[in-house]
């Protein structure tokens, strides 16, 4: 499925969406090193403070992505719909990381293995744990909305396999 899509689409200005510990940021940086654009983190622009879960205000962090999406080529990945659908009119392609949530939520607790189950580790398992049932924009029907809404290119991957299947051409497909 995956391979030939990859000759289809244009991938210039691609946004990454879908569940916490869904593999964007693994997918982003391979895609982005791949067609040498830059990479952009949501949670970089969301959050002050990753650590302490503080915020950014909501305007400087839209007027940061506005910034980043104005640029020629990029590759931005995450899970906040209220800022990706700021960005969608620049994207020329859409890759969704449908993963199962239960995928997700193992996929964090091999990637935290190190990490003691704290307070917010615990609330980040019970985030991506509910997935397909949250409310709001962060979640499986906003996204499906988003996904279903854009005209472009778009990709819906729903396991680690196909995720995989996606990126091994990319290692062997030239630049265009």
């Amino acid at each position: 499925m995956s391979h030939y899509c990859l000759h289809t689409m244009n991938l210039t200005r691609t946004l990454i969406i879908g569940n916490s510990g869904s593999g964007k940021s693994w997918l982003a940086k391979r895609l982005a090193d791949r067609l040498q654009a830059p990479w952009i983190d949501l949670d970089l622009i969301h959050w002050v403070s990753d650590e302490h879960s503080i915020a950014r205000p909501r305007a400087e962090a839209l007027g940061m992505a506005r910034v980043a999406a104005s640029k020629e080529h990029w590759v931005i990945e995450g899970v906040y719909d209220w800022i990706v659908s700021e960005l969608v009119e620049q994207a020329t392609a859409l890759i969704w990381l449908c993963l199962e949530d239960d995928d997700c939520v193992n996929n964090i607790r091999q990637r935290e293995a190190k990490r003691n189950e704290d307070e917010l580790l615990m609330a980040l398992l019970e985030w991506a744990g509910s997935y397909r049932t949250r409310e709001g924009s962060s979640g499986f029907a906003a996204h499906q909305r988003l996904f279903d809404e854009f005209s472009g290119s778009k990709l819906q991957l729903m396991s680690q396999a196909e995720v995989t299947a996606f990126v091994t051409p990319l290692r062997e497909t030239p630049i265009l």
